[in-house]
């Protein structure tokens, strides 16, 4: 699902483009009858050269040129009507008016080059994404399942937040989680966590012998070993693993230091709360209290929310937090996709501008039938 405004931002581009197009024509036009209707000793030529300049900032090398051409055409038109096209001080003005029009052209074809290069890395980013963060089937057994992962940044693609599903004989399991950091580094930090929970949730046979799996590809992550032998290893991730059996309404639950899950049943929202949390992922080895699961109660017709700290930590113009339970307890209830939806929308308009200031991920989960 596209969280964002359905509003596309190619098409917004190309209309304030169509918009700014129009103001150097018009300086053309403005610049050429002031100095037709001047006095003889008022020559405004040299302000033609800013609409070829202007041009350039943003449109291609062909409408910057079309622009200085027909700048160039407006001051041989000011010359023949003022004096003639020979007199020294209009020939001075054409000729450095083609030399600067010439100029800015040549720099709007390099400006061009670079955006054709920024579009060709998108296009890899969303290459990548879709290789390291699958999108999640909208159902599974007897779930519901809705997914979304909101960048901070515009033109991001992919980051350190995470989520994967996977089903085994008898249940589905989730995972949900936020690598410490940011970058390709992150990125990478997160594609070792979802290769490993891929490789093992169809193996492993108790929840926390998948979580100790996970565990181990992280702690055993050569990349951790950067600073040195013996030196403490700064990578971590928390995360939240569930496993939710088909035939009994309940799920099971190991917390790896990541915000608890949210319940929404008849209006209530509860938070589901582990009483033993493990350390985040990666961590383990300096406090080592085990993966023990705690089971908590999901009836059909229960939703549960996965969410990252992107999401409670979103922070509105006056930096209050985004108070993700109260809304979340607003939502009429129409399955999981609405209500991704409704959150997305409330936190992008809780936010600045529209802005977050780390990747948000959220997964909702609905149980429709025992």
């Amino acid at each position: 699902m596209d969280p964002r405004p359905p509003y596309p931002r190619t098409r917004r581009l190309r209309e304030s483009r169509a918009v700014l197009l129009s103001v150097p024509f018009a300086l053309i036009a403005v610049v050429t009858v002031v100095d037709v209707l001047a006095p003889p000793d008022v020559h405004l030529g040299p302000f033609l050269v800013a609409a070829p300049a202007l041009t350039a900032s943003f449109a291609g090398p062909r409408m910057t040129g079309f622009v200085g051409a027909v700048a160039v055409a407006a001051q041989v038109a000011v010359a023949i009507a003022r004096t003639t096209l020979t007199d020294l001080n209009h020939t001075f003005q054409i000729i450095a008016l083609v030399l600067i029009s010439a100029f800015v052209t040549f720099f709007a074809h390099l400006r061009e080059l670079h955006e054709e290069q920024l579009t060709r890395l998108r296009s890899v980013a969303v290459a990548a994404q879709q290789v390291v963060l699958r999108p999640l089937r909208d159902r599974m057994g007897p779930l519901r399942i809705a997914s979304v992962y909101l960048a901070a940044e515009a033109e991001a693609q992919i980051g350190g937040d995470l989520y994967a599903a996977a089903r085994t004989a008898e249940s589905t399991r989730l995972i949900i989680g936020d690598v410490r950091g940011k970058g390709l580094e992150a990125v990478g930090d997160a594609a070792i966590v979802l290769g490993a929970f891929r490789a093992a949730a169809h193996l492993e046979a108790d929840l926390p012998g998948l979580v100790a799996h996970l565990e181990a590809a992280v702690a055993t992550d050569p990349d951790r070993d950067a600073d040195g032998p013996g030196q403490p290893a700064e990578g971590f991730t928390t995360a939240a693993v569930l496993d939710i059996p088909d035939g009994e309404p309940s799920l099971r639950l190991v917390s790896c230091g990541h915000p608890p899950p949210l319940l929404l049943r008849g209006g209530l929202v509860v938070p589901l709360q582990v009483d033993h949390p493990a350390p985040p992922l990666g961590l383990s080895e300096f406090v080592d209290t085990g993966f023990a699961p705690q089971s908590f109660s999901f009836e059909p017709g229960d939703v549960v929310l996965l969410y990252t700290d992107g999401v409670i930590e979103a922070r509105d113009a006056s930096g209050a937090f985004y108070p993700l339970a109260e809304r979340a307890a607003d939502w009429p209830g129409d399955g999981p996709d609405a209500l991704l939806r409704h959150l997305c929308a409330d936190l992008l308009a809780h936010a600045p501008g529209g802005q977050l200031g780390d990747d948000a991920a959220m997964v909702a989960i609905e149980r429709v039938g025992g």
